[in-house]
């Protein structure tokens, strides 16, 4: 997940230059791996990590996962050391793409995919290559795209039937979600809200 404060809010957090990414759970627990030093990036904290996990369960055993905007990628990674069968990591930064993709070879894992370059443009091939899951979603804020990322995934049939989707966004206002997802969790933390909804029939 990618972790851009400085364009999210006037008051920019300091970015982890060189630090390492520690996985909280699974197969993969008490790894750590290395973070490229981009302005703005760094892991998504264990705390965030841990709450989403809680909602999810502890275990996503063959589940197929989208991790947008991912950054570092710490929320897939922790999927894929959870159990998912694949995870689909989109990062529109070369470098940390490439650093992403070097974690993923030195956990000697093939479940998860790197593809460099933006999230709305992949969402906008048609028709959708396969369906997920579960999406992690963290677009930079104060940009507008989460209404239009959400509108993709259900407009694309990028979706199965009950998926899950992970949206943070920031806290001054409800983003809009397709009318057929249900809000199943949520949870406040400063300027930033999260939810996981839940895809219904609708």
């Amino acid at each position: 997940m990618t972790r851009k404060r400085s364009s999210r809010s006037a008051t920019p957090r300091r970015s982890r230059q060189g630090g390492k990414l520690r996985v909280i759970g699974g197969e993969f627990r008490r790894r750590q791996l290395p973070v490229p030093e981009r302005p703005g990036l760094r892991p998504t904290p264990d705390r965030v990590r841990e709450t989403l996990f809680n909602w999810l369960g502890q275990t996503l055993d063959g589940k197929r996962v989208l991790d947008a905007f991912a950054g570092t990628g710490a929320l897939g990674i922790e999927a894929l050391s959870r159990g998912a069968a694949r995870v689909e990591f989109i990062e529109h930064d070369a470098k940390a793409a490439a650093q992403l993709r070097d974690n993923l070879a030195t956990l000697k894992t093939d479940g998860g995919r790197v593809t460099c370059g933006e999230v709305g443009a992949f969402l906008a091939a048609s028709p959708a290559t396969d369906t997920f899951d579960l999406v992690l979603l963290d677009p930079p804020f104060h940009q507008g795209l989460v209404a239009s990322c959400c509108a993709a995934l259900e407009d694309g049939g990028w979706l199965s039937p009950r998926a899950l989707i992970y949206v943070e966004a920031e806290s001054s206002g409800l983003p809009a979600v397709p009318d057929s997802w249900e809000l199943y969790r949520e949870t406040r933390a400063g300027d930033t809200t999260a939810r996981l909804y839940r895809r219904g029939d609708g």
